[in-house]
Formats: structure tokens, sequence, C-alpha cells
């Protein structure tokens, strides 16, 4: 069995719902280079969740849901942490805070700098992460 398992989303078979950010952007203190840790630069920020749907039903009921905007302020909380050096680090912290809700089965993260590299629309990393147990 492979150690990484790809993400499965939006799944009835399997009572699976996708819940997700798109192109969040935020400014952030990230960078290895001098110049990085004077001023923040722009960040685009993209989550997919997988998530485990519960048999009761939504009820139109935000606490029977994992909410997009918890998310979004998890993700502007650790961004006003303060400075990291690696887009990995902080697309780490967001995965592990997604993963917190026992909902959440599995996590893609990815994260672009915009402005670092002049001839590229944007660099960064995108990883995936699994919920430990069932």
């Amino acid at each position: 069995m492979p150690s990484v398992q790809p993400l499965k989303i939006a799944d009835a078979t399997r009572a699976i719902r996708h819940v997700f950010v798109r192109d969040l952007t935020l400014d952030a203190h990230i960078g290895v280079h001098r110049h990085e840790e004077d001023a923040p630069q722009p960040i685009r920020v993209n989550i997919d969740l997988t998530v485990a749907e519960d048999a009761a039903p939504v009820g139109d009921r935000l606490e029977n849901v994992v909410d997009y905007e918890h998310v979004i302020n998890g993700v502007r909380a650790i961004v006003a942490e303060g400075h990291v050096r690696l887009v990995e680090t902080l697309a780490e912290a967001v995965a592990a805070f997604a993963l917190a809700d026992r909902r959440v089965r599995a996590v893609r993260v990815r994260i672009e700098k915009l402005q670092i590299i002049p001839d590229a629309a944007s660099v960064g990393v995108e990883i995936e992460r699994l919920a430990a147990g069932p």
C-alpha cells in the first residue's frame, strides 16, 4: 500500500465532501533572503479538504459542516504569527490546522509567492497530508 494516497474529492459513494479555498491572497513575512525579511510580500493560498460527511443531515447549520471561513481565519492567524523562512513550513502549518478538525480526512495546500521571481507568475509548493487514523 502506498504511503501517500491521492486526495479523493467529492465522492457520494464514500460520503466525502470537498471543501475548498481558492486564491486567498495575503501579505506574508516569508523567505530566506535578507530583503524578504524587511517587508511582507503577497502570497496566494489554495486549500482542498476531503471531508467525511456525517450520517446526520446538515440541517442548514454551520456547526454541522467544516466552515471555510474558519479555515481562512486560521490561515490568516498562522501568517500573522511572524516571519517564516520557507513556503514548505507555512504549508505544513496550514495543513496541520486543517487536519485538527476530525472530519477532515485529507488536505492539499498550495502556497505561492507572487512577486519574488521577476520572470515567473508565481513559485511555491503544494503538499498533501492525510489525517492519522479513521
